[in-house]
């Protein structure tokens, strides 16, 4: 039996957390979590975090994963939904036209969304946002406005499939949200459950 597959978009410089938890968290559920990004290869990941006396976040090196396919080779049908992580990754990959064509896919069949900080910057570019609510990185609100979706300083909104959140500290929320959008309508058979 094919397992139920979620697509996870990011790159390097992708946040640590942001890609690990939630890749985790699927698999954990049941769900088969593929990572694509502009191209297969050793992504390197980052860890930003909060520091006194800074007024925004720090960055350090992070984990290394593999890519299992790069965004021309997604092929987007053949996944329930979709995680866009944050970090500074988004800054880049919403420049290539497959990740475009791979967002809009998700929206236009309304399939579940998840993305977290500054993911929402890259869903700016596939347009996607406009008239919805939106959490992000606080920082972002101007882009979000500009975009014509509505801010939200929260841990969790839900905007239909689409759930979005703060940054890693929010993940506990976040992903609670998600998981039981995904419950509710993309769930993991039973047999795959019991297989894993």
């Amino acid at each position: 039996m094919p397992k139920t597959k979620v697509l996870m978009l990011t790159g390097d410089a992708a946040e640590s957390l942001e890609v690990m938890y939630p890749y985790q968290r699927l698999k954990e559920e049941g769900y088969e979590v593929e990572i694509a990004a502009p191209q297969k290869k050793k992504l390197r990941f980052v860890v930003h975090d909060f520091e006194s006396g800074f007024e925004t976040y720090t960055e350090k090196s992070g984990y290394t994963w593999d890519a299992d396919l790069s965004f021309a080779d997604v092929n987007p049908a053949d996944y329930v939904a979709l995680v866009i992580p944050g970090g500074r990754a988004p800054e880049h990959i919403r420049n290539h036209s497959d990740f475009i064509r791979i967002v809009r896919h998700f929206f236009d069949q309304q399939k579940p969304v998840a993305h977290l900080c500054h993911a929402a910057i890259a869903l700016t570019a596939a347009g996607v946002l406009a008239g919805r609510k939106t959490a992000a990185y606080p920082a972002l609100e101007p882009d979000l406005k500009t975009a014509g979706a509505e801010f939200v300083d929260s841990d969790a909104v839900v905007d239909g499939v689409m759930v979005s959140a703060r940054a890693w500290p929010d993940h506990p929320a976040w992903m609670r949200e998600f998981v039981r959008l995904l419950r509710k309508t993309v769930p993991v058979a039973e047999r795959e459950q019991t297989a894993a």
